[in-house]
């Protein structure tokens, strides 16, 4: 039952992400893209300082200033960032099937950085998750489109956080981190205002879809929150994949995307890459068991 309760609530995430995405996409048709992330970071830390609040915690611990948290917090900028461009300037389906590799870039993260031991079958795995994105971007060809490096540098920078995550001490709360996570939308959103100078402009229709993107961004973090606290890790997890399937359906539905086969052929890639490494995880874990 709890890795039932785990999956479902699995999904819903994914869904609701994609959803979120969905809304900053459409939003950014007639708003400057800085902006919508300043107003949607604001909205889900106002949201995530109530509960903290309410759970009777510091909005403000002295563990964020720890070195783990700190880059921690630059690799969210990037991932943030660097994702918001992508799904603003890229097809949605294409950005979330690149976005489906982090889970590889982190294995290869933990062997480089936390010298865990990755296996040659695994390795090979990550090398062909890489070879299905270099057939969503393909570089070097006339289909290649520039702004697709966006979603691999969202990618690298999402990757990043989860690695310093792991590195970080356990004493914040979800909530708490939730706070982190949204406010470091806002700093993304200033640099990139900054940076790009769009005009400030607001209108009813954008700030209705940006209050929708809080609201189901705030939701898929508490649902992604109690589907990995429940049941297996090792199974709950494979479920986040089912991001891409809503992230085609959206794009194909609402912006009438057409991704061709090479994109759709690189995503299962790199979909049964990474399910593979999970699997193998999996049974690494039991074989670590049985040993001890």
């Amino acid at each position: 039952m709890d890795n039932t309760r785990g999956s479902i609530f699995m999904v819903l995430a994914m869904a609701a992400f994609a959803i979120e995405d969905m809304f900053i996409k459409a939003a950014a048709q007639s708003m400057a893209i800085g902006l919508i992330l300043m107003l949607f970071g604001a909205g889900g830390m106002l949201i995530f300082i109530l509960l903290t609040l309410q759970k009777g915690e510091p909005v403000f611990h002295p563990a964020i200033l720890s070195r783990p948290l700190l880059i921690r917090s630059v690799c969210e900028i990037v991932g943030r960032l660097f994702f918001a461009l992508a799904i603003t300037l890229t097809p949605l389906s294409s950005a979330s099937a690149i976005l489906q590799a982090t889970p590889l870039v982190v294995v290869l993260g933990a062997a480089l950085i936390f010298r865990e031991k990755v296996g040659a079958v695994r390795w090979l795995a990550i090398l062909t998750g890489f070879i299905g994105v270099l057939m969503i971007i393909r570089p070097g060809l006339d289909s290649f489109n520039p702004a697709s490096l966006f979603a691999v540098i969202g990618t690298l920078g999402f990757a990043g956080r989860d690695l310093a995550t792991r590195a970080a001490s356990p004493v914040l709360s979800n909530v708490q981190l939730g706070i982190y996570g949204f406010f470091i939308l806002i700093v993304s959103g200033l640099i990139l205002q900054l940076y790009s100078n769009d005009p400030l402009s607001i209108n009813t229709q954008a700030s209705v879809q940006i209050v929708a993107a809080v609201i189901f961004g705030v939701a898929a973090y508490n649902c992604l929150t109690i589907a990995m606290r429940s049941g297996d890790v090792s199974v709950v997890a494979p479920f986040r994949y089912t991001r891409l399937l809503f992230a085609l359906v959206i794009g194909i539905v609402i912006f009438a995307e057409r991704p061709d086969m090479m994109t759709l052929s690189g995503g299962v890639i790199i979909v049964l890459s990474g399910g593979f490494i999970l699997l193998q995880s999996r049974r690494l874990s039991v074989l670590k068991v049985r040993s001890e």
